[in-house]
């Protein structure tokens, strides 16, 4: 296969399942692939990054820059008929504006307040782990996803930001909708599912914003709103509705998929795997460890967003121009043979980890350690409490080649 081939099999249903060989493929085809044009709005061409090295130095890079809105004004009119894409998040900024929000939000999400949230997370955790074994006493199977990895950091963000319980039940389709935005192939079915969603969201945040103005508590919500009216001009209601939309949205799509993927490469390899379970929930096995294996080995997000350079460059020997966009390939560098030691192994006491999935550079994910928290507190707790978990019946994949998860993991809990 040839760099464009190997794209156009990522983009198909099938390639949700295991993508991995694909990425294999493209390692043996070099460090940085022109794959043709043609595949992504503008006139340039689309080039793959799978070499960790090279995708590592583009995202650091401030050379490179994300679709932002006067790219999307140049090369995808009627955008701005969309609420779903909306161009005023942190995905979608650059230079100024994106280091005026950054530096707001990223206020609040410090290590040592991540820190202090880990007893509130010991709490969350044991108490979904009581109602699982509630429901799943008699032997009935029990979705993992549903009733654990999606509620726990759900309930985590929502309580940071200051979103009511009562609203929480209807954000993980709204989510779902809207992440639609995200791939690189939206069809127009997708998209109005995505506006649909968008409107829902941004006027339920809306009406909180309004509330946290007229009666400020202690959360999140109201720092930033407290923020907003101190300092005019610092961030817009629009700019705080959508950066608290991608906080929510991004603060559990990832942590959910991160869960279940842990949970699936415990269970799934039972040789390989045998102490892991016993491990973790006796405490032997660092849990932050398993952690950072699992967004190696399945990366809850296996590319990053669209870069093109601001001037023409040379990237691992290919030259790239303003116009070409590049697709770093996350879930292909975290299996780098020029990087990682038998990258196809899970190895949870791997010497040389260092996985890019939470990004790097100016859009290094800002909440990573809060992710990581979440899993390294909720593993060993899992384990410890349900030794016999096992898998029951197949688990169902969500389509897609950016974000990857399960929509349904069903287990028994022995």
């Amino acid at each position: 296969m040839d760099a464009q081939q190997v794209f156009e099999k990522l983009l198909q249903p099938e390639a949700s399942d295991n993508p991995y060989p694909l990425y294999a493929a493209a390692h043996q085809l070099g460090d940085v692939l022109p794959a043709g044009g043609g595949l992504l709005p503008g006139s340039g061409q689309l080039v793959l990054v799978p070499a960790y090295e090279v995708a590592n130095a583009v995202l650091r890079d401030p050379g490179y820059l994300v679709p932002d809105a006067s790219y999307h004004d140049q090369f995808s009119p009627g955008w701005r008929d969309h609420p779903a894409l909306d161009a005023s998040n942190l995905l979608m900024l650059n230079g100024d504006d994106h280091t005026r929000i950054r530096t707001l939000v990223t206020r609040h999400f410090t290590r040592r307040r991540v820190a202090e949230l880990e007893p509130a997370v010991e709490r969350l955790t044991d108490g979904l782990l009581d109602a699982m074994a509630d429901q799943g006493a008699d032997g009935t199977a029990v979705d993992f996803m549903q009733q654990f990895a999606f509620a726990l950091p759900v309930t985590v963000i929502c309580e940071l930001i200051g979103v009511p319980p009562g609203l929480r039940g209807e954000f993980r389709p709204l989510a779902r909708a809207l992440t639609l935005t995200l791939e690189p192939l939206l069809d127009e079915e997708g998209l109005a599912a995505a506006d649909v969603a968008a409107v829902k969201l941004t006027d339920m945040f809306a009406e909180l914003v309004a509330e946290r103005r007229a009666a400020p508590a202690d959360d999140l919500l109201s720092a930033l709103v407290q923020t907003a009216d101190a300092e005019p001009g610092r961030i817009t209601d629009d700019e705080l509705i959508q950066n608290l939309l991608l906080l929510l949205i991004a603060g559990f799509e990832t942590t959910t998929n991160l869960l279940g993927n842990g949970v699936m490469l415990v269970l799934d390899d039972a040789e390989a795997n045998a102490g892991l379970k016993s491990g973790l929930g006796s405490g032997e096995l660092d849990a932050a460890a398993l952690v950072e294996e699992v967004l190696r080995y399945d990366s809850p997000v296996q590319f990053a967003g669209d870069r093109r350079p601001t001037s023409p460059k040379v990237v691992g020997g290919v030259s790239v121009t303003p116009d070409d966009h590049l697709l770093v390939m996350i879930g292909a560098a975290n299996r780098d043979p020029e990087r990682f030691a038998e990258p196809d192994r899970f190895w949870p006491q791997r010497p040389d980890g260092g996985p890019l999935s939470f990004g790097g550079g100016a859009h290094y994910c800002v909440g990573q350690a809060l992710a990581r928290l979440e899993g390294a507190v909720a593993f060993p707790r899992l384990f410890a409490r349900f030794p016999e978990l096992a898998r029951a019946g197949s688990p169902e994949r969500r389509v897609g080649i950016i974000l990857r998860g399960f929509e349904h993991l069903p287990v028994t809990l022995g």
